[in-house]
């Protein structure tokens, strides 16, 4: 089992960065992919962005490609997203989640384990 912590996420005005965190406990978090992913009010979850564990395979929404970028510390259990030039339509419940295979799929039902979502909301 995989209990996974996000934080960072806040109020920031558009064309403003946050980075959001997600921690990781309970299992060996080196050997998952880990994957962010966003709910908007009245949406459905959408794919952000996904890392191997290696660091070698990363992926990206077409929303989110040249503003966003996912890394990891695996010494550290967590993973990161760095978001820059947000924008209003960015506004959504970001949620990190853990796949326990080392392959980045963007499909919300292959994730294995879910964190409870941060808030970030991005002002015009």
């Amino acid at each position: 089992q995989v209990q996974l912590v996000e934080s960072g996420g806040g109020l920031v005005q558009a064309g403003g960065s946050l980075r959001l965190s997600c921690a990781a406990s309970g299992r060996t978090f080196g050997n998952y992919a880990m994957g962010w992913f966003r709910q908007a009010p009245g949406k459905g979850r959408e794919f952000v962005a996904a890392i191997t564990w290696d660091g070698i395979n990363i992926q990206y929404g077409d929303s989110v490609l040249g503003r966003f970028t996912i890394s990891r510390d695996n010494a550290k259990n967590t993973a990161y997203l760095q978001m820059n030039s947000l924008k209003p339509e960015d506004t959504a419940v970001y949620y990190c989640a853990a796949r326990k295979y080392n392959t980045v799929v963007r499909s919300e039902s292959a994730q294995d384990f879910w964190g409870q979502g941060t808030q970030v909301t991005v002002s015009s």
